[in-house]
């Protein structure tokens, strides 16, 4: 059984695709990113909209198995160290951090991932 779980965000329509879909055990969470002027404020932005998706899934941020990050600047993901270690406490997930460009320059953080679902 797959479920989708769309955010009504305006790409997923355009582009085709959805925030998340809950699968063989596990939620995959789409590449998110947040809102805000500052790397930290959108990184923020974006685990609320990660969080509200998993909750939709049944699962939560304590479910994380995999984080990936995606930067324009691997520079600026120290300011987000800390917010990150916050979200994630006694329930680290394996991580990646990849340097790239993103979808619009205005983006300064992009987070995809996976978690555990709730057993059926």
């Amino acid at each position: 059984m797959i479920k989708r779980i769309s955010s009504g965000g305006e790409f997923e329509k355009r582009i085709g695709y959805c925030r998340a879909v809950v699968a063989g055990g596990f939620v995959h969470v789409a590449g998110t990113v947040g809102q805000g002027e500052t790397v930290v404020e959108q990184c923020k932005s974006a685990l609320e909209v990660i969080e509200n998706a998993l909750k939709q899934a049944g699962s939560g941020m304590d479910q994380i198995v995999r984080v990936t990050y995606f930067l324009p600047d691997r520079h600026e993901f120290a300011p987000c160290h800390d917010l990150l270690a916050q979200t994630f406490g006694d329930h680290p997930p394996a991580a990646t951090m990849i340097e790239c460009g993103l979808i619009d320059p205005k983006y300064r953080i992009e987070i995809e991932v996976t978690a555990l679902a709730p057993a059926e």
